[in-house]
Order: C-alpha cells, then structure tokens, then sequence
C-alpha cells in the first residue's frame, strides 16, 4: 500500500483529482483538507492557505496519479510517496478488492 500527500492550491482542485482518481481506479479512498503553508521565496516568508490531498492507493500507480495531477493543474506542487509500515487488515481487503495489484516487473 501507498499513501500520497499531495498539496493543491483549493479544495475544487482536490475535489476533481480526488473523484477522477476514484473513477479510474488509481485510488480506493481519498482525503482533503485545508491548511497553511509558510515558504521562503525570494528572500521573504509568505504564508496562505492550500488544501492537502492524501491518496490511499496500491504500489506502482505514482507515475499515473502524477499525470492525473498534471491533466488538472499546472504550477509547481508538493507530492510525496509515503509507505506505511502497518495498515489495519479490513481497510486492506478493501483496498485490494478495489484496486488492482500491479506486479513488479525485474529486469532479466
């Protein structure tokens, strides 16, 4: 399983990733919420609001939910891959009937 914490500049954005990653399949659950975030930009600290997006998804689907990203955004975001160590056993059957396995491929 994977997690993927993704910022986004308002909750439309969050909402239309969100459902288009739900519809395709790249996703079992999503979650969004706002916070603030503080940034040092040219010499000057800014702060404003942005939403976080967090995928709960299988491993192997980070280059399809970043070009998902990319069909509904343009500027320059946060997305970060996290791997949990531990997830309950009921949420991961769901997660599994829901979205499929990617197997690993090695090189020959």
């Amino acid at each position: 399983m994977k997690l993927y914490y993704i910022t986004l500049n308002n909750t439309d954005e969050a909402r239309q990733i969100g459902r288009a990653l739900l519809e395709q399949k790249l996703a079992v659950c999503v979650n969004w919420f706002p916070i603030t975030c503080a940034y040092s930009w040219e010499g000057k600290i800014t702060e404003e609001p942005e939403v976080v997006l967090i995928v709960k998804t299988q491993d192997g689907y980070g280059v399809e939910i970043e070009q998902l990203i990319r069909q509904h955004i343009s500027y320059t975001n946060f997305i970060a891959e996290i791997s949990p160590t531990a997830i309950n056993q009921g949420f991961l059957g769901w997660l599994n009937a829901e979205v499929p396995q990617r197997t690993l491929q090695t090189s020959p």
